[in-house]
């Protein structure tokens, strides 16, 4: 094991498990959440820091998982206040691209390196490890993070410069919100066609056009219940991320309809899927 010391900031609900998982395997491993509630887990098994400075300036590599650009502005703004040099912070949080290319920006400009990492797949995938990462930043800064990455994931894609790891994030999150909507759509048409839930759910999954996305979500639409693993206002927040960078196709609009919908009537803190509620 190195002797690298690392630092987390973030410790939602993929922030969480992601960081245990580095603690599990061994590392150093320091901890800082703005609410300190979220530290709770983290007492016996890592050290905790009050201030995102102290954190700082007492790793070498950060990780930052945070909600959305107000969020990693916030944090960022805090980090470049500090002696950088030679530091290298991992974002992997879903923002703006363009957010992105800012704080990677400011954090090079002080003498440190900058990858932007979000991560495809929700809580399970976040507690088992297997994560696919999509990255962008210099293929040195790539291999350094590498040891921590294959404790977070099942699979690295460098898809090229900085940016480029949002871009992908940004794209997988839009094929993923037209899926749950076609989803959520095709099982109200088979309620009202006279099917069970359940029924349609098997056919689905035993089909082509099965595929984790659908398998995952069943056991929530099948039980009527949505505890989040995704937030719907997560979803909502990416696909609006997207329509600003450009996705502007016949399907975009009314997608984006659906989830602003199911925001509007109180449904945002429930499980993505739970955009059925909506569309009834």
């Amino acid at each position: 094991m190195n002797n690298t010391k690392l630092g987390w900031i973030g410790l939602g609900n993929m922030g969480n498990p992601m960081a245990k998982n580095l603690l599990k395997a061994g590392y150093d491993l320091s901890v800082y959440n703005r609410s300190a509630d979220k530290t709770e887990d983290f007492k016996e098994i890592a050290r905790i820091y009050p201030s995102i400075a102290e954190l700082v300036q007492n790793s070498d590599i950060i990780f930052t998982m945070l909600t959305n650009d107000d969020a990693v502005n916030q944090v960022y703004r805090e980090i470049v206040k500090e002696e950088l040099g030679g530091k290298l912070f991992i974002d992997c949080s879903t923002i703006s691209q363009e957010c992105s290319l800012a704080n990677a920006e400011i954090v090079k400009a002080k003498n440190a390196s900058f990858i932007d990492a979000p991560v495809a797949g929700s809580t399970v995938p976040a507690k088992e490890g297997t994560l696919i990462i999509m990255a962008g930043g210099d293929e040195k800064d790539l291999e350094r993070a590498q040891p921590y990455f294959e404790k977070l994931g099942k699979l690295t894609k460098h898809l090229g410069a900085n940016g480029s790891g949002v871009a992908a994030k940004l794209s997988i999150n839009y094929f993923l919100s037209l899926i749950y909507q076609g989803l959520a759509e095709t099982l109200l048409f088979s309620e009202k066609l006279g099917l069970e839930r359940k029924d349609m759910l098997e056919i689905i999954n035993e089909s082509a056009c099965g595929n984790g996305a659908t398998k995952v979500k069943t056991p929530l639409l099948i039980n009527n219940s949505y505890p989040a693993a995704f937030a719907l206002d997560l979803m909502l927040k990416d696909v609006l991320l997207a329509q600003k960078a450009g996705a502007n196709f016949p399907l975009s609009q009314a997608m984006i309809d659906t989830y602003q919908d199911a925001h509007n009537k109180g449904l945002g803190k429930n499980d993505v899927i739970g955009i059925i509620e909506a569309l009834k």
